[in-house]
Protein backbone atom coordinates (compact mmCIF):
# COMPACT_ATOMS: atom_id res chain seq x y z
CA UNK A 1 0.00 0.00 0.00
CA UNK A 2 2.64 2.47 0.80
CA UNK A 3 4.80 1.41 -2.18
CA UNK A 4 1.70 2.70 -4.59
CA UNK A 5 1.21 6.08 -2.70
CA UNK A 6 4.69 6.69 -3.18
CA UNK A 7 4.80 5.70 -6.95
CA UNK A 8 1.71 8.13 -6.85
CA UNK A 9 3.46 10.69 -5.54
CA UNK A 10 6.44 10.49 -7.78
CA UNK A 11 4.00 10.40 -10.96
CA UNK A 12 2.08 13.27 -9.88
CA UNK A 13 5.52 15.16 -9.09
CA UNK A 14 6.66 14.18 -12.55
CA UNK A 15 3.31 15.45 -14.38
CA UNK A 16 3.41 18.71 -12.68
CA UNK A 17 7.26 19.46 -13.77
CA UNK A 18 6.36 18.52 -17.55
CA UNK A 19 3.23 20.80 -17.01
CA UNK A 20 5.86 23.24 -16.04
CA UNK A 21 8.43 23.04 -19.15
CA UNK A 22 5.34 23.26 -21.38
CA UNK A 23 4.23 26.20 -19.88
CA UNK A 24 6.82 28.04 -19.84
CA UNK A 25 8.37 26.72 -23.13
CA UNK A 26 5.25 28.39 -24.57
CA UNK A 27 5.85 31.93 -23.14
CA UNK A 28 6.58 34.99 -25.38
CA UNK A 29 10.23 36.53 -24.15
CA UNK A 30 10.12 38.83 -21.22
CA UNK A 31 10.97 42.25 -23.45
CA UNK A 32 7.97 41.52 -25.85
CA UNK A 33 6.14 42.78 -22.39
CA UNK A 34 8.13 46.16 -22.86
CA UNK A 35 5.60 49.01 -24.77
CA UNK A 36 6.26 48.72 -28.24
CA UNK A 37 6.67 52.37 -28.41
CA UNK A 38 9.80 52.06 -26.09
CA UNK A 39 11.74 50.32 -28.67
CA UNK A 40 10.56 52.41 -31.93
CA UNK A 41 11.61 55.61 -30.44
CA UNK A 42 13.81 57.66 -27.58
CA UNK A 43 13.55 60.79 -25.98
CA UNK A 44 14.61 63.65 -27.99
CA UNK A 45 18.46 65.23 -27.71
CA UNK A 46 18.84 68.17 -26.56
CA UNK A 47 19.24 70.67 -29.24
CA UNK A 48 20.25 75.09 -28.30
CA UNK A 49 18.93 77.79 -30.65
CA UNK A 50 21.23 80.87 -29.36
CA UNK A 51 19.22 83.58 -28.49
CA UNK A 52 21.54 86.35 -27.15
CA UNK A 53 23.91 87.75 -24.76
CA UNK A 54 22.78 89.19 -21.63
CA UNK A 55 24.64 92.03 -19.73
CA UNK A 56 23.02 92.47 -15.92
CA UNK A 57 24.10 95.20 -14.55
CA UNK A 58 24.52 95.32 -10.85
CA UNK A 59 25.52 98.86 -9.63
CA UNK A 60 24.02 99.70 -6.49
CA UNK A 61 24.70 98.07 -2.84
CA UNK A 62 23.99 94.71 -2.30
CA UNK A 63 21.12 94.13 1.06
CA UNK A 64 22.68 91.66 2.99
CA UNK A 65 20.07 90.05 5.40
CA UNK A 66 22.42 87.59 7.23
CA UNK A 67 21.37 84.11 8.19
CA UNK A 68 17.65 84.41 7.93
CA UNK A 69 16.32 80.47 7.74
CA UNK A 70 18.94 76.89 7.90
CA UNK A 71 18.93 77.71 4.25
CA UNK A 72 21.82 79.91 4.41
CA UNK A 73 22.26 83.85 4.25
CA UNK A 74 19.22 85.81 2.33
CA UNK A 75 21.07 88.46 -0.01
CA UNK A 76 19.12 91.08 -2.24
CA UNK A 77 20.51 92.34 -5.60
CA UNK A 78 19.27 95.32 -7.26
CA UNK A 79 19.36 94.66 -11.10
CA UNK A 80 20.14 98.46 -12.49
CA UNK A 81 20.57 97.87 -15.68
CA UNK A 82 21.92 96.38 -18.55
CA UNK A 83 21.31 95.39 -22.59
CA UNK A 84 20.24 92.29 -24.55
CA UNK A 85 21.24 91.25 -27.85
CA UNK A 86 20.88 88.50 -30.28
CA UNK A 87 19.73 87.15 -33.94
CA UNK A 88 16.20 87.91 -33.45
CA UNK A 89 15.63 90.20 -29.82
CA UNK A 90 17.59 93.05 -28.40
CA UNK A 91 16.54 95.79 -26.14
CA UNK A 92 17.60 97.16 -22.41
CA UNK A 93 17.16 95.88 -19.21
CA UNK A 94 14.98 97.91 -16.70
CA UNK A 95 16.03 98.77 -13.32
CA UNK A 96 13.32 97.48 -11.48
CA UNK A 97 14.51 93.98 -10.80
CA UNK A 98 16.72 92.21 -8.41
CA UNK A 99 18.35 88.87 -7.38
CA UNK A 100 16.85 87.44 -4.24
CA UNK A 101 19.55 85.14 -3.91
CA UNK A 102 20.45 82.55 -0.98
CA UNK A 103 24.01 81.79 0.02
CA UNK A 104 24.10 78.45 1.77
CA UNK A 105 26.85 77.71 4.48
CA UNK A 106 28.98 75.73 2.26
CA UNK A 107 29.01 78.51 -0.95
CA UNK A 108 26.86 77.75 -2.97
CA UNK A 109 24.28 80.82 -3.90
CA UNK A 110 21.37 79.75 -5.10
CA UNK A 111 20.25 82.08 -8.06
CA UNK A 112 16.93 83.73 -8.25
CA UNK A 113 16.30 86.74 -10.11
CA UNK A 114 13.28 88.25 -11.69
CA UNK A 115 13.25 91.54 -13.73
CA UNK A 116 11.88 92.96 -16.92
CA UNK A 117 13.28 93.64 -20.60
CA UNK A 118 12.10 96.29 -22.84
CA UNK A 119 13.00 95.23 -26.87
CA UNK A 120 14.20 97.97 -29.29
CA UNK A 121 10.51 97.32 -30.83
CA UNK A 122 8.67 98.03 -27.15
CA UNK A 123 7.84 94.86 -25.69
CA UNK A 124 7.86 94.15 -22.04
CA UNK A 125 9.09 90.97 -21.69
CA UNK A 126 9.25 89.41 -17.65
CA UNK A 127 12.29 87.02 -17.47
CA UNK A 128 12.34 84.78 -14.35
CA UNK A 129 16.05 82.81 -13.66
CA UNK A 130 16.98 80.40 -11.43
CA UNK A 131 20.05 79.00 -11.06
CA UNK A 132 23.04 78.16 -8.83
CA UNK A 133 26.98 79.53 -8.70
CA UNK A 134 29.78 77.54 -6.27
CA UNK A 135 33.03 77.06 -6.89
CA UNK A 136 36.62 76.02 -4.77
CA UNK A 137 36.83 78.64 -2.11
CA UNK A 138 39.50 80.70 -3.34
CA UNK A 139 37.86 81.19 -6.27
CA UNK A 140 34.55 82.02 -4.58
CA UNK A 141 36.75 84.61 -1.96
CA UNK A 142 38.43 86.22 -5.77
CA UNK A 143 34.76 86.79 -7.50
CA UNK A 144 33.49 88.02 -3.73
CA UNK A 145 36.22 90.48 -3.61
CA UNK A 146 35.21 91.97 -7.22
CA UNK A 147 38.02 90.30 -9.21
CA UNK A 148 37.48 89.33 -12.32
CA UNK A 149 38.03 85.50 -12.86
CA UNK A 150 37.98 82.96 -15.17
CA UNK A 151 34.53 81.47 -15.35
CA UNK A 152 35.62 77.64 -16.04
CA UNK A 153 36.89 78.00 -13.30
CA UNK A 154 33.40 78.26 -11.03
CA UNK A 155 30.11 77.01 -12.13
CA UNK A 156 27.52 79.31 -12.86
CA UNK A 157 24.37 78.46 -14.77
CA UNK A 158 20.72 79.47 -14.59
CA UNK A 159 17.31 78.99 -16.28
CA UNK A 160 15.06 81.00 -17.89
CA UNK A 161 11.32 81.71 -18.15
CA UNK A 162 9.79 84.49 -19.65
CA UNK A 163 6.36 86.20 -19.77
CA UNK A 164 5.48 88.65 -22.39
CA UNK A 165 2.19 89.77 -23.89
CA UNK A 166 3.85 90.89 -27.06
CA UNK A 167 2.38 88.70 -30.31
CA UNK A 168 5.91 88.64 -31.85
CA UNK A 169 7.77 87.34 -28.36
CA UNK A 170 5.02 85.17 -28.15
CA UNK A 171 6.65 81.65 -28.81
CA UNK A 172 9.08 82.49 -25.26
CA UNK A 173 5.26 82.27 -23.17
CA UNK A 174 6.00 78.51 -23.99
CA UNK A 175 10.09 78.35 -23.95
CA UNK A 176 12.67 77.45 -21.76
CA UNK A 177 16.28 78.74 -21.80
CA UNK A 178 19.63 77.99 -20.36
CA UNK A 179 22.07 80.52 -19.79
CA UNK A 180 26.09 79.85 -19.10
CA UNK A 181 27.23 83.09 -16.60
CA UNK A 182 30.11 85.22 -15.38
CA UNK A 183 30.19 87.27 -12.78
CA UNK A 184 31.66 90.76 -12.68
CA UNK A 185 32.59 92.74 -10.59
CA UNK A 186 29.16 95.10 -10.99
CA UNK A 187 28.05 92.51 -13.72
CA UNK A 188 26.68 89.25 -14.48
CA UNK A 189 27.52 88.49 -18.51
CA UNK A 190 25.47 85.59 -19.70
CA UNK A 191 25.23 83.77 -22.93
CA UNK A 192 21.59 82.58 -23.56
CA UNK A 193 19.97 79.80 -25.48
CA UNK A 194 16.36 78.08 -25.92
CA UNK A 195 16.67 74.34 -25.54
CA UNK A 196 14.16 72.86 -28.52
Amino acid sequence: MLSRRIIFFYLVTAASLVMAVICFGEQAPLESFQPTDARRFEPPKPVFEYLGRWTVDLNAPVWDLGQTSDLGKRRIIPITGGTFEGPGIKGKILNNGADWQLVKKEGVAIIDTRYLLQTDDGALIYLQTKGYRYGPPEIMAKLAAGETVDPSLYYFRVTMQFETSASKYDYLNRAIGIAFAMRLKDSVVYDAYLIK
